[in-house]
């Protein structure tokens, strides 16, 4: 057996088996999905058994984390006392490749006396579960695309897809943005890329390499040295922020002036107007603006464009933030 003619074999599969669930997938149906999830008045049900129970209990958790209240229904476990976690106003999205599985079954004549809608998720749309379902999006796919024709695996992947879909399409409906994201994943790296500001990163104080525009270039690298950030903020009489001098400006400026770049000051050297950031701006967008322009630090200021602190690339990743 090659290993790697047979993973890459397996992931053609479960690709093709999303492509084709996307192509068969009615609008109608989706739309209906969508409503039923926009208007519900209380929690999204996601329930399963198995190994699409672990699917049904990660489209839960997107959802939850993207602004849809949602719970995950072992649907054992709702035939054996859990279904006063099910109220009137809630939905119910049940995942069941088969449609058939007794304790999804066993879950409708509770669901259809609470009248709460259900969605279904299944790869037979002729099932018992699609029959007694509001919608059905049909996710079937053949059964050559499963190993042995049983193990789900495109099955698994083509549901996970589709929920997936619908937690988006809701976001994108709530308008739910960074900020909204952010309550919701306070802890990991999550967290940090969502929490941390540039405030809380950013080198202040004495720490803060400054220095006016008048100033010699000696004094300029002294302060470079001293700060130990390779870089300076320039500003002009008033302490406003004109330009920057960094290491790369240094080696430039060396190799255009020679023996006689001590004798400069530092506005005939740095580069004017350089991107700034302000101190509340959130850290993952301090990254992405040096991602952007390619720059490894950046002068932060006040709303008066006087340098309050400097952040470097060095400063996100020791926070986590990369």
């Amino acid at each position: 057996m090659n290993i790697y003619e047979t993973v890459q074999e397996e992931l053609a599969k479960e690709a093709t088996a999303i492509q084709k669930v996307a192509k068969q997938l009615s609008k109608e149906s989706l739309e209906k999905a969508f409503d039923l999830l926009c208007k519900c008045k209380g929690k999204v049900v996601l329930t399963g058994m198995g190994k699409t129970g672990i699917i049904a209990r990660k489209i839960s958790a997107t959802l939850a984390s993207t602004g849809t209240t949602s719970i995950f229904l072992h649907a054992a476990e709702g035939i054996h006392g859990d279904l006063g976690m099910i109220e009137s106003g809630d939905v119910v999205i049940a995942v069941s490749n088969s449609g058939n599985t007794q304790e999804l079954i066993n879950l409708i004549p509770f669901l259809k006396f609470k009248y709460v809608p259900i969605i279904a998720i299944t790869g037979e749309p002729n099932s018992q579960l699609a029959k007694n379902s509001d919608v059905v999006l049909n996710c079937h796919i053949p059964k050559e695309l499963e190993p042995l024709g049983l193990v789900p695996t495109a099955s698994t992947t083509v549901a996970l897809a589709v929920g997936d879909a619908l937690a988006i399409a809701l976001l994108k409906h709530k308008n739910f943005q960074l900020k909204d994201l952010a309550k919701f994943h306070p802890g990991g790296t999550i967290g940090k890329k969502l929490l941390l500001r540039v405030s809380d990163l950013m080198h202040s104080g004495k720490e803060l390499p400054v220095i006016e525009e008048k100033a010699k270039m000696s004094e300029a690298i002294m302060e470079m040295t001293s700060k130990k950030l390779g870089c300076t903020a320039v500003t002009n009489k008033d302490g406003k922020l004109t330009g920057m001098i960094t290491d790369g400006d240094l080696r430039r400026q060396l190799h255009n002036k020679g023996n006689f770049l001590l004798s400069y000051t530092a506005k005939d050297c740095m580069t004017a107007n350089p991107k700034t950031l302000k101190p509340d701006v959130l850290a993952i967008e301090a990254l992405n603006l040096m991602e952007t322009y390619k720059i490894t630090m950046i002068p932060v200021v006040d709303e008066n464009n006087v340098p309050v602190g400097m952040l470097h690339m060095h400063d996100l990743i020791t926070a986590g933030v990369i």
